[in-house]
């Protein structure tokens, strides 16, 4: 990032869907209890869109609320993370922007899974860095619950669907709300551990019968556990020492929100005690690229989260893909 043109935090919203699922109401349907759900997962409930809402719908009601609380109606640009777009081309960025009469902005996707946030973060703080735009518009949203097996009892449980947004402004990097020294990753050799096999060109220019289950989200529980504890771990360590904290500075530490185990694993390595960590999952499951933002806007809103608490952010999903980043919260308005 060239010096004096940082990217500043000027806004934050977030949308879930009404549709409340409840652990019960998955019994009622799958091989498990509550009780199963929530020692695996930590999960109690999640939020899931209704038949004829997609990703874009819940990106626009996220992006509302952000550009309201950033008190501006108009960005340079619009970055959206997803792993769930209207569909597969074009873009659904481009027609998020037009939804919400932001003209004709740069507008693009970032496919990163649950790590989307950070990449879009990274994209967005770049656009303002090379002058491209002065603010930006950064919205993560996934419609998960439409790619995953609905009588798939070791991932229906986990995913839910939402959205989260913040809106970036130009400024400097001695601010409140400036983005600090983002740590990025990936390891493509590694990409089988989570995937949906079907649908994109390898698989449609294939020859082979196409297996059903293979339209779905598949992911190697076990194997992503591992390499989700230890990269979060490494990435969010990295940032700290690149920001000049020890994880002792660490006010608040926010994990996207995959599984309560995993965040509790990479809480203890840190060694950051309870009391600091934010956490949503019990009330609104893995909302993949959502997860950071939408725990960010809530826990802005109840208080949790407040101007002045240096706060460390981590991320791990399909690609593999990991990123942690830091940023000293500025002062918010909710909507």
């Amino acid at each position: 990032m060239s010096a004096g043109r940082a990217a500043v935090v000027a806004g934050i919203g977030s949308y879930v869907p009404p549709n409340l699922v409840t652990n019960d109401d998955l019994t009622a349907r799958l091989d498990t209890s509550d009780a199963w759900i929530r020692s695996r997962t930590g999960i109690a409930e999640r939020y899931v869109v209704s038949p004829g809402t997609s990703t874009g719908d819940l990106a626009v009601e996220a992006g509302l609320r952000a550009l309201k609380s950033a008190g501006d109606e108009r960005v340079g640009a619009v970055v959206l993370a997803t792993t769930t777009p209207d569909q597969p081309c074009p873009g659904t960025a481009p027609q998020v922007a037009a939804r919400l009469g932001l003209g004709q902005v740069p507008a693009f996707d970032v496919a990163a899974v649950c790590s989307g946030f950070l990449y879009g973060l990274a994209s967005a703080a770049g656009l303002i860095a090379a002058g491209v735009a002065d603010s930006v518009l950064l919205i993560a949203a996934d419609a998960f619950t439409t790619i995953v097996n609905p009588g798939d009892r070791t991932t229906a449980v986990i995913f839910a669907d939402g959205a989260g947004a913040v809106v970036l402004r130009a400024g400097s990097a001695a601010e409140r709300g400036a983005i600090g020294p983002l740590v990025l990753g990936s390891d493509g050799e590694l990409s089988h551990l989570i995937t949906v096999p079907a649908g994109g060109s390898r698989q449609r220019s294939s020859d082979r019968p196409v297996d059903p289950e293979d339209h779905y989200f598949q992911m190697l529980g076990r194997d992503t556990y591992r390499h989700a504890v230890e990269r979060m771990t490494a990435a969010s360590a990295e940032a700290a020492e690149r920001a000049g904290w020890s994880l002792d500075d660490v006010d608040r530490f926010a994990a996207h929100q995959a599984n309560a185990r995993i965040l509790d694993a990479v809480s203890d390595r840190l060694g950051i005690p309870e009391e600091r960590r934010l956490s949503n999952i019990a009330r609104v499951g893995n909302t993949g690229a959502a997860s950071l933002p939408l725990l960010l806007a809530e826990a802005t809103a109840d208080g949790t989260l407040r101007a002045g608490h240096r706060v460390l952010l981590t991320a791990f999903g399909g690609g593999l893909s990991w990123g942690a980043a830091t940023v000293d919260w500025p002062e918010l308005q909710t909507i």
